[in-house]
């Protein structure tokens, strides 16, 4: 059972395709410009969706700059590399995808959202409020929705904090499978499982094979995956997206970022 299927959600939701890369670019923490260029870096190695938002610090104004930068950036590097033989096309059709912390950090500009439920919050407005309140921009504006159960896991860092999430800890497997039985219920297309930005250790693997075994929904993880092997464990788990954030901030150099990240993929899928 999933939710409505768009066009990006079609293509987010197929799970045929081995385990793919998003990366995670908060407006709050560069300018519009300087996302755009580590956008660009993620797209050029691999990444298959940018992911915009996820901090308390975002508002309407840095997340509509941050978007547009970003698929201007693309576009515009997509149509040079098609103009030369010798360069390998970047797909200016990588989405550009809100991940909103609440209502009043959401862009018309870009191409969906992550239209979320934090499912482990213990504030009402993390489950419905919200939602209702981002609902009428959402729908005037045309931005397509794909529903997502969020749930977050120990160590939870600020995105726990932030939404009072009663934390899923490593060894709760009958609570992430009654967690993910639950978003295919509610009809929702994503199940993801966060461990917090910056996160000392990533999502506990048992939890993500749990949560794979429990539900048909395209399922991602994020949060303390630095590396290679970190990506390739949750991959090997079950997950359908990795989604990496801080790495992105990281690297001053775009050349920096786009190296490792795809030594970060390469290692995720080694036989893709």
């Amino acid at each position: 059972m999933t939710g409505a299927v768009g066009l990006v959600a079609d293509y987010v939701c197929d799970r045929a395709q081995p385990t793919r890369h998003a990366i995670l670019i908060d407006p709050a923490d560069q300018s519009p410009e300087v996302a755009a260029k580590r956008a660009i870096a993620a797209a050029t190695a691999g990444s298959k969706m940018i992911l915009v938002g996820g901090s308390s610090d975002t508002d309407g104004a840095n997340v509509d700059a941050t978007v547009l930068a970003i698929k201007e950036g693309l576009e515009l590097v997509s149509w040079a590399s098609s103009q030369d033989s010798d360069t390998d096309n970047l797909n200016s059709k990588t989405p550009v995808v809100l991940f909103p912390q609440g209502s009043s950090a959401l862009s018309p500009s870009a191409d969906a959202i992550t239209f979320m439920m934090l499912m482990n919050s213990t504030d009402p407005r993390f489950l419905i409020g919200e939602q209702t309140l981002g609902a009428p921009f959402v729908k005037k504006a045309n931005i397509e929705p794909i529903p997502m159960g969020y749930a977050i896991c120990a160590p939870g860092g600020k995105a726990g904090e932030v939404g009072k999430a009663d934390l899923i800890l490593s060894n709760e497997t009958d609570r992430v499978a009654a967690l993910a039985m639950a978003a295919e219920c509610f009809g929702f297309n994503l199940f993801y499982l966060e461990a917090g930005s910056g996160a000392a250790k990533p999502v506990d693997s048992q939890l993500i094979r749990t949560a794979r075994a429990s539900c048909e929904l395209t399922l991602l993880v994020g949060g303390g995956i630095r590396d290679g092997k970190a990506a390739r464990a949750a991959a090997e788990a079950g997950a359908d997206w990795i989604i990496t954030g801080n790495i992105a901030e990281e690297f001053d150099d775009a050349d920096e970022l786009q190296r490792s990240l795809a030594a970060l993929i390469e290692a995720m899928n080694p036989q893709s």
